[in-house]
């Protein structure tokens, strides 16, 4: 056992797991990166860890500073936890129609917690924290949907991590959200081995499925861009909420992963991705990214209430 001298030292080196036993297709192995073993939980940990690091180094953020950040829960929850530890004032801007228990997370590490428009979502949310941050030049704005240490942290960490895990791994899928995973996982893959196709999983255009977002909405994060998202990018799949929804649920029931929904989402397109494979393909390896826990999501009734009601209130919760 070794003694560590922070939580923030468990944060990365997560496990992986087999689910094949979900997979459609007898060729295609399936293995879930579980990024809910991060000590907040969920795979923002990794992202609020290198940017903090990335703006003291930088020396834009030092002590007695005030961070500001957009967030629909995961990475202001992940930064609450180091900000307490590293001793600096955080304010988070977060959108009231989140789950009950992402705000309670955030009460109890004493974050000040700024409300935006529920009905505006977060990109809302981004809109008001771009607004403060141009009133308040003084707060440091980190910005984790321009921010380059989130990709960074994704191809120093998470990507040689899965390689080093599933040496054979042929295809990668993850939700696109701020892309940080996708691009610098996906970087990391291809340098690593050309061959490997990267797959981004979205929601059809209009509609909210926990932690994704779809390009055709018409907010690109730039990180999808200066990582070179479009020519990176090997296919998307198109995952509706009652897929998420379901796949969360066999996720949880099946495999014994407690998975969020935009676990789900992303087990969803890793089916989807293994059933257009034949034997021609040969075999093949399909890791996907479980970026949370189920534990932020239960008063939603989205493990235990009918899939189609709980389908239609995803417009108006956000889960992400």
């Amino acid at each position: 056992m070794v003694l560590l001298q922070a939580v923030s030292g468990l944060i990365g080196n997560t496990p992986m797991v087999d689910v094949s036993q979900l997979s459609p297709n007898p060729d295609v192995r399936i293995l879930a990166k579980l990024e809910s073993q991060n000590p907040t939980g969920s795979v923002k940990d990794r992202v609020a860890l290198a940017m903090l690091e990335a703006a003291e180094a930088s020396g834009e953020l030092s002590p007695g500073r005030v961070i500001l950040e957009p967030s629909s829960g995961n990475t202001g929850i992940a930064l609450a936890m180091l900000c307490s530890q590293r001793g600096y004032e955080l304010k988070i801007v977060l959108p009231e129609s989140v789950t009950v228990e992402r705000r309670q997370v955030l009460e109890a590490f004493g974050v000040e917690i700024i409300s935006s428009s529920g009905a505006e979502g977060s990109n809302g949310a981004v809109r008001l924290a771009q607004r403060l941050s141009d009133e308040n030049p003084d707060w440091v704005f980190l910005y984790q949907y321009g921010n380059q240490a989130n990709p960074r942290a994704h191809y120093e960490g998470t990507g040689p991590e899965i390689v080093a895990d599933a040496p054979e791994i042929t295809h990668f899928v993850a939700g696109l959200g701020t892309s940080g995973t996708l691009m610098g996982v996906g970087a990391y893959l291809k340098e690593h081995n050309p061959a490997v196709k990267v797959f981004a999983v979205e929601p059809p255009s209009g509609e909210r499925v926990e932690g994704l977002r779809s390009l055709d909405d018409g907010y690109v994060p730039p990180i999808f861009d200066k990582w070179g998202g479009i020519d990176l990018l090997d296919g998307k799949r198109i995952v509706r909420p009652a897929e998420s929804l379901l796949w969360a649920r066999r996720l949880v029931r099946e495999a014994g992963v407690f998975a969020g929904l935009s676990a789900g989402a992303a087990m969803a397109g890793a089916v989807k991705v293994a059933e257009r494979l034949n034997r021609k393909d040969g075999p093949a390896t399909i890791v996907f990214i479980v970026s949370d826990g189920a534990w932020k999501y239960l008063s939603t009734g989205a493990y235990d209430d009918d899939l189609d009601d709980v389908a239609e209130r995803l417009a108006d919760i956000i889960y992400f």
